[in-house]
């Protein structure tokens, strides 16, 4: 089951420490919806571990995670793909790009994709599709208070 979700932020904060904390794991942990794990593997992988619950469903996600097409400090893809044993798999990615309003505002937009399979799959589109949007939606909304509070 495809999704296709996509946002825009607008960060009170210079491009440059958006780009920083965008590639930062301890930003990036603190803002990941449920992530219990966020381990920096190389300069572009990571390990995590995500425990998420779409409508009756708990599922605990291993799963890794890789940035690409770096253009610092402009844009970037992230992909990643996790396996949450019999609720089923998560796979997706989402284009991050960055542009600069001003010295000390960025407007973060995503276009992310995401596939799910298994349990997670039967519970329907609409529920799956709308969960998706809460926490992408989730993890902007945080992303942007933690690097707008210095």
């Amino acid at each position: 089951m495809a999704m296709d979700m996509s946002g825009e932020e607008r960060i009170a904060a210079p491009i440059d420490k958006v780009w920083e904390a965008l590639n930062d794991p301890d930003v990036l942990r603190q803002c990941i919806p449920g992530c219990q794990s966020l381990e920096k593997k190389s300069d572009t992988e990571f390990a995590a571990v995500v425990s998420v619950k779409l409508g009756p469903i708990k599922a605990k996600f291993n799963g890794e995670v890789e940035l690409k097409n770096l253009k610092p400090p402009h844009s970037y893809t992230i992909v990643g793909e996790g396996k949450g044993g019999v609720a089923g798999f998560a796979k997706g990615g989402a284009d991050v790009s960055l542009t600069e309003d001003g010295p000390e505002e960025t407007v973060l937009t995503y276009k992310a994709k995401a596939d799910v399979g298994g349990k997670i799959a039967q519970l329907g589109s609409r529920l799956i599709q709308s969960s998706s949007k809460k926490l992408a939606g989730e993890f902007f909304s945080e992303f942007n208070k933690v690097v707008s509070k210095d």
